[in-house]
């Protein structure tokens, strides 16, 4: 039975994602439920979200018959026209999913567990293969200092794979081409660009860089398509040790710093001020939030996600 490797284990891609390694996981996504991740109950806000769970959905309004639901009548079209209208529905179609994930070079870093890159990339290939799963087309873009590149929603395997194959090929981390901080926003443009209304989508990411034309692009497609943001972090942004001198690498640059008691409070403080912030910005414009770490199992993650909206539905 194939299972989602422990990020602890030998056998797990901890550095860089492997196609073999990420096809194991259509097994274990089965199990997912990726509607039930997206959805979202009432919040303090007061607002029901737009994401469902797949059923039915709205078709068209006719005058009311006697033996019509009366849950189903249709409020706005009879205030508006003077006459009792019945909302009639049908079973819902399949729905594109696009998975938008985050390779700068910011991401080939972790502390402990696997590089957020990899992490991404398991996360990434667990929601394709459960969106698979439920007969729904699955479609893709990449984004890095390198460039950015979409792949249309197709059916079956085939959509999968492909976007597993790019996951696994992409190159890594190199002297960026294009300044980091420009590639968020260029990338949500895109997307925005690339989503028809109704596509459930997921951005995979440490959202670093993700400046006011970036939020600005994800807020207006998030007006006609269901988004979740997946925030993925080490540990050590969220918290540095308790104490000692430490050197960090992300291949690229080499970083030395003292890790004293208020430098360690200024750097927590840092750090929940600026997922605060983010976390604030996705509710407030009725996006889905989620939190990752690099030593979490994507797979116990994105269970334990099934299980917190299950219970505020």
């Amino acid at each position: 039975m194939s299972s989602v490797p422990h990020p602890a284990s030998p056998s797990a891609d901890l550095v860089r994602p492997s196609l073999a390694g990420l096809i194991r996981l259509n097994h274990p996504a089965s199990g997912i439920g990726l509607y039930r991740i997206a959805v979202k109950a009432v919040e303090s806000g007061g607002y029901l979200s737009r994401f469902k769970a797949r059923g039915m959905e709205f078709d068209e309004s006719r005058p009311y018959a006697p033996g019509d639901d009366v849950r189903n009548l249709d409020w706005r079209v009879t205030a508006r026209t003077g006459r009792t209208h019945t909302k009639l529905f049908r079973e819902e179609r399949e729905r594109p999913v696009m998975l938008s994930v985050d390779y700068r070079a910011a991401m080939w870093f972790a502390t402990r567990g696997a590089f957020k890159s990899v992490r991404v990339a398991q996360l990434a290939s667990l929601l394709a293969w459960s969106a698979s799963h439920h007969g729904d087309r699955v479609g893709g873009q990449i984004f890095s200092e390198h460039g950015c590149s979409e792949f249309k929603p197709e059916h079956g395997q085939r959509g999968v794979l492909r976007l597993l194959r790019q996951l696994a090929d992409t190159q890594g981390p190199a002297l960026p081409a294009t300044a980091s901080e420009t590639v968020p926003a260029a990338a949500m443009k895109r997307l925005q660009q690339h989503v028809r209304p109704g596509t459930l989508v997921f951005v995979l990411s440490d959202f670093r860089g993700f400046d006011a034309a970036a939020q600005t692009a994800l807020s207006a497609l998030a007006r006609h398509a269901s988004v979740v943001l997946v925030f993925v972090y080490d540990p050590l942004e969220a918290g540095l040790p308790k104490s000692g001198h430490f050197r960090v690498s992300d291949t690229i640059r080499e970083t030395a710093f003292d890790a004293s008691r208020r430098s360690a409070e200024r750097w927590r403080e840092k750090f929940e001020t600026r997922r605060g912030a983010l976390e604030h910005y996705a509710r407030g414009h009725r996006m889905r939030w989620l939190e990752c770490s690099t030593a979490d199992d994507p797979l116990a993650f994105l269970q334990r996600a099934l299980r917190a909206s299950s219970k505020t539905r």
